[in-house]
């Protein structure tokens, strides 16, 4: 579903807006919450919107599958999912702001979809606190 709202312009995927893309596969990230995992590489997106020869990308709120490359010594190299809650790259949001990070960070979360670990460090994406409110929940500050 691709729609474009006219009051700011903005293209409208799939029930969400759609955001300037900032990790691709085979980015590396630290894990921003206290599940075990320290950092992790990704190694796939879900529901990827790329085309054919492109390497998958991903924005905040987005599903990835990532293996863990630090961290305790029973969850590396495993591959678990998780969500991205920070970004680098700016994006512009839906009232015309642009807004980036100081790193790119993701979290670990269960098949359920539910998180691993009981905290989470560091701001997290509005954007992605409106998708998922049990990161919302556990987190320290919304930006």
């Amino acid at each position: 579903m691709v729609g474009k709202n006219e009051k700011s312009g903005i293209k409208r995927v799939a029930g969400r807006y759609r955001m300037t893309p900032g990790v691709q596969i085979g980015t590396m990230l630290p894990c921003a919450d206290n599940g075990g995992a320290n950092v992790v590489k990704i190694i796939a997106v879900k529901g990827s919107r790329t085309k054919l020869n492109q390497l998958s990308f991903a924005a905040p709120g987005d599903i990835l599958i990532v293996t863990v490359k630090k961290g305790k010594p029973d969850m590396r190299k495993k591959v678990m999912p998780a969500i991205l809650i920070r970004q680098r790259k700016s994006w512009r949001r839906k009232d015309g702001v642009f807004i980036s990070f100081e790193d790119n960070a993701a979290v670990i979360i269960t098949l359920k979809g539910e998180l691993k670990g009981t905290a989470v460090s560091g701001p997290v994406a509005k954007e992605c606190a409106e998708l998922w409110p049990k990161i919302s929940s556990m987190a320290t500050c919304i930006k």
